[in-house]
């Protein structure tokens, strides 16, 4: 008879929350093997397919052979065509050697927290944040100190409240804009005077995470690293997963300080090496050709915005702001907390995102995983018959709220 061995996790795994947002997902699979018409409305994944003309450079890649490694830091075609991008798009200027390309946009963000953290820094981050940013931090040593907005500020945290968040083991602030989950955009002036605070001090850098730039409904997307007195100490991320719809490609990149890029390919040459070489080159295509589908993309994005909006409007009880940016509607539900419908009580957003999955066979995700406890965040990356249907089932399982 073999012994049975022991088992230890590592306190870091130990420590480590699970992603809310791929639990649910699961969660929602499992309901629908059940036999359950459910509708998923819980991944932050584009409903669209990677445009042709993308896929075809990639299929041309193939057959030219690029199928070896590739340079940590990116193919010289690709960190190309990110410097292009960063100059016309944003009115950032990087030297190659400034570029990282990584597997996706959230390894871009762990290679920088794990370039600058020691073992009980602060990372202050802008709240409700995406999921996966504390425990990045955590991972890296570092300790996470949310500044948090509530619907009633739009979800934006103000120049003063990050200042009072400050303190002297402060190390990074973490932001995105357009925001994943709120879907809110920082002006100009409002990035201005965040920039002002954080050049008050010569110890605190900045990370950007601008991978919703191309799903915007504003006039202008702005770039914190364009404002002269924090731009040698911001780091700009970005991605193909939303504006092209190239979430399983898992390509993403950093224009940084040089000393901060070095550190990063440094990391990554140790845990992944280089991205995917064909993978590069369709990204090399999509940056510097035809941008057609993405605008189309946004396009079907701000109606369907508009849709929701004015369905989960009607109702009662529901607080929901106008999202600027990327597909997310993020509402207010504390209406609701202390309400039943029969056994089953709602005293948190958890309560309710797990009440509309079984009862209403609708899957969202709940806001306490993205520093919002009051809030459940609907992605609309669906067809609008499903989301149509979606909102109706929500209604119907509100209203049985007593």
């Amino acid at each position: 008879m073999a012994l049975a061995s022991k088992t230890h996790l590592a306190q870091r795994i130990q420590n480590m929350e699970e992603s809310a947002t791929i639990k649910m997902a699961q969660m929602a699979r499992d309901l629908a093997a059940e036999g359950h018409e459910v509708i998923s409305l819980s991944l932050g994944e584009p409903d669209f397919d990677t445009p042709d003309h993308i896929k075809e450079a990639a299929k041309k890649a193939l057959d030219d052979g690029y199928t070896k490694y590739t340079p940590v830091p990116g193919l010289v075609e690709l960190r190309k065509a990110i410097q292009t991008k960063f100059k016309r798009d944003n009115g950032l200027e990087f030297d190659l050697s400034q570029i990282v390309v990584s597997n996706g946009a959230k390894q871009s963000i762990a290679n920088i927290c794990m370039s600058l953290l020691d073992e009980g820094d602060e990372v202050a981050i802008l709240a409700p944040y995406w999921v996966s940013y504390s425990e990045i931090v955590k991972v890296a040593g570092g300790v996470p100190v949310l500044v948090s907005a509530g619907i009633e500020q739009d979800y934006k945290v103000t120049a003063d409240q990050v200042r009072d968040a400050l303190t002297e083991r402060t190390r990074i602030l973490l932001f995105s804009s357009p925001c994943n989950p709120t879907g809110s955009v920082y002006t100009k002036p409002e990035l201005q005077a965040i920039a002002d605070v954080i050049a008050e001090r010569d110890d605190i850098y900045i990370i950007s995470d601008e991978i919703y730039e191309y799903i915007n409904f504003t006039d202008e997307h702005v770039s914190i690293g364009t404002f002269e007195n924090v731009q040698d100490r911001t780091i700009t991320v970005n991605g193909f997963s939303k504006g092209f719809a190239m979430t399983g490609w898992r390509l993403g990149y950093i224009g940084a300080p040089q000393w901060i890029a070095s550190a990063c390919a440094k990391i990554q040459g140790q845990f992944t090496s280089g991205a995917t070489a064909f993978g590069q080159m369709a990204g090399a295509h999509a940056l510097t050709s035809d941008m057609t589908p993405t605008h189309e993309m946004k396009a079907a994005f701000l109606q369907r915005r508009d849709m929701m909006i004015e369905e989960l409007s009607k109702i009662s009880g529901m607080k929901v702001n106008k999202p600027q940016g990327a597909f997310y509607i993020f509402p207010d539900i504390s209406a609701y907390f202390g309400k039943k419908a029969g056994d089953f009580a709602i005293n948190t957003a958890d309560d309710f995102c797990e009440y509309l999955l079984k009862e209403a066979h609708v899957a969202v995700v709940t806001g306490s995983a993205f520093g919002a406890p009051e809030c459940f965040r609907i992605s609309y990356a669906a067809s609008e018959a499903e989301l149509r249907e979606a909102v109706k089932r929500i209604a119907a399982a509100v209203e049985r709220l007593g």
